[in-house]
């Protein structure tokens, strides 16, 4: 009995936080007492919450308690611990702040280890031993510990809900089953859990059934993954060899016209260059008899003059002028002709043939069709201030660009656009990507554009849109027009202050959306792409217009 009393004291005078005797023991307004450096330890995590409470019974405090030492509590543990008052055993578990309680355990309450869903209690070891020992408490039935215990009690009567009205879809008790709920089709509790238990089972079943189907289908698609890896490997390097060998035959060709070309130069220079040494000997001769006739017609004894004269020895034939108008260039000309003409012919069937391969790859991935389908495309895209005009300010990282009424003193650089208030992104883009731009003032183009469009020109030339080397869409307040190689084309579509645009590098597609409640498709282009592209914005209007890439 002694010890019984000491045990007592000793959960009476023990800290419910650190299950040890009370060290400054400090009592709160609820009136349970604890560690002063246990409860501020304890307070200290609720701090972010600004909610104060008892560890014990939950009492909520609307500031923070001041906590003073109670010196009278302070000095009897002191005398306690000289009679041999000790902490509390190692095998005592008391209750947490998320455990469940004992509900016949007084004082310091010990951690429930079961449930009873008869008794509708919860017990700790020692006052669940009860159930394992006497032989009406065995039949009861035992579960985890819960504290939604009285969520089983009936609120109207007051009673264990054992049984179930599968009118009402609801747990009821009896006297539920002969008052509201009379002539509905009741069953015990038992008996309609043990037939969703069946269900649930068939669920189950139909659920690995599931899983074991997705599981083989997972594995199905991993085997295509592999094939198309080793397919298109295949491909590559299939590729590559005939591009090689249709680059070693062009090599070829180029080296038998120019072996050819060099064998006609030689045979027509050396043609020609007889002919003039042929010329040149006609042309020392005829000095020498024109000098002879010149010393003769100076000769002033008639007789003289005429026996010289009839001694002269006749001119030599002279060289036929149809052999000299030798046209060798004719030749050149005519092999410049046909590997011009041989050229474009490639070019054709590259071109022709390139777009049937493009369009065999690109239907493996059909483009997406919703919002959230595009944004697993999204890219990561900012802006360069290399590239941007001095009127343009960059800022938020970046990401947005604003039309200014002066320069903004950027330093020289080859990328930078002189005549248009253009900018490009510092990222290039291959593959499938999507981005959002978003206006608000003057209107802009959203462009994509090669990083070779030239940067110093007039905007006529240098504009996105109005060249060869970038596509564009003018985005205004009413209007949207496609700008490509200086043509441009009205497209209609509704108002919005915000663009999404999709590309398809290697499928050639570049789609642009309008975004506001809905996403709603406004223009497609089909092109080839022949070099890595950049995003591009051109602000119009006044200072001030801005805009921002997402």
């Amino acid at each position: 009995m002694a010890q019984k009393g000491v045990q007592l004291d000793r959960e009476n005078f023990s800290c419910s936080i650190c299950l040890d005797l009370l060290k400054n023991p400090v009592a709160l307004p609820c009136g349970h007492n604890y560690c002063m450096n246990c409860i501020n330890g304890f307070w200290d995590e609720e701090e972010k919450k600004k909610i104060y409470s008892c560890p014990q019974c939950r009492q909520t405090f609307t500031a923070r308690p001041v906590l003073v030492k109670n010196t009278m509590l302070a000095d009897l543990v002191e005398e306690l611990k000289k009679t041999g008052l000790q902490a509390a055993p190692a095998d005592h578990c008391y209750v947490g702040p998320e455990d469940v309680a004992c509900d016949l355990c007084s004082g310091m309450k010990l951690k429930a280890v079961k449930s009873c869903l008869v008794c509708l209690v919860s017990y700790c070891e020692k006052h669940l031993q009860p159930h394992y020992d006497v032989a009406p408490l065995k039949k009861h039935k035992l579960v985890e510990p819960s504290k939604k215990l009285q969520e089983n009690i009936c609120s109207r009567h007051d009673e264990v809900m054992k049984m179930f009205c599968r009118t009402d879809q609801q747990s009821i008790c009896y006297l539920c089953s002969v008052d509201e709920h009379k002539g509905h089709d009741t069953v015990s509790a038992a008996a309609e859990r043990t037939e969703r238990q069946r269900e649930l089972e068939v669920s189950r079943q139909n659920i690995q059934q599931r899983i074991q189907d997705r599981e083989k289908d997972v594995k199905l698609l991993q085997h295509d993954v592999e094939a198309i890896n080793q397919s298109a490997d295949q491909t590559v390097e299939h590729s590559e060899k005939i591009f090689t060998e249709l680059i070693h035959l062009i090599q070829k060709r180029s080296s038998d016209v120019k072996q050819q070309i060099r064998s006609q130069q030689e045979t027509e220079a050396s043609r020609v260059k007889e002919l003039q040494e042929k010329l040149e000997q006609e042309i020392t001769e005829l000095k020498r008899k024109d000098a002879e006739l010149k010393q003769l017609s100076h000769t002033e004894d008639h007789n003289q003059f005429l026996h010289n004269y009839s001694s002269l020895s006749a001119l030599s034939e002279s060289t036929d002028s149809s052999s000299i108008n030798i046209r060798p260039l004719k030749f050149f000309e005519d092999v410049t002709a046909a590997v011009s003409k041989v050229r474009d012919k490639l070019q054709d069937i590259l071109r022709e043939d390139w777009t049937k391969i493009s369009l065999t790859v690109t239907e493996v991935e059909p483009e997406p069709k919703t919002r959230a389908e595009f944004l697993k495309y999204s890219h990561e895209i900012t802006l360069d201030p290399n590239t941007a005009h001095t009127y343009l300010l960059l800022s938020k990282g970046n990401k947005r660009v604003t039309l200014m009424k002066q320069d903004q003193f950027y330093s020289d650089h080859p990328d930078r656009f002189t005549k248009c208030w253009q900018v490009l992104s510092r990222e290039s883009l291959t593959g499938r990507c999507y981005w959002e731009v978003e206006r608000r003032g003057g209107g802009v183009y959203v462009a994509v554009a090669y990083k070779s469009i030239n940067r110093e020109q007039s905007w006529k030339k240098c504009g996105f849109g109005r060249n060869d080397k970038s596509w564009a869409l003018n985005f205004s307040k009413d209007t949207y027009t496609l700008w490509y190689n200086n043509s441009q084309t009205p497209v209609s579509g509704p108002r919005c202050s915000r663009l999404g645009v999709y590309l398809d590098h290697s499928a050639g597609v570049l789609s642009f959306y309008t975004i506001s409640e809905n996403m709603s498709h406004l223009l497609r282009v089909k092109t080839t792409f022949s070099q890595p592209v950049y995003v591009g914005l051109w602000l119009e209007g006044d200072a001030g217009n801005f805009c921002e890439i997402r």
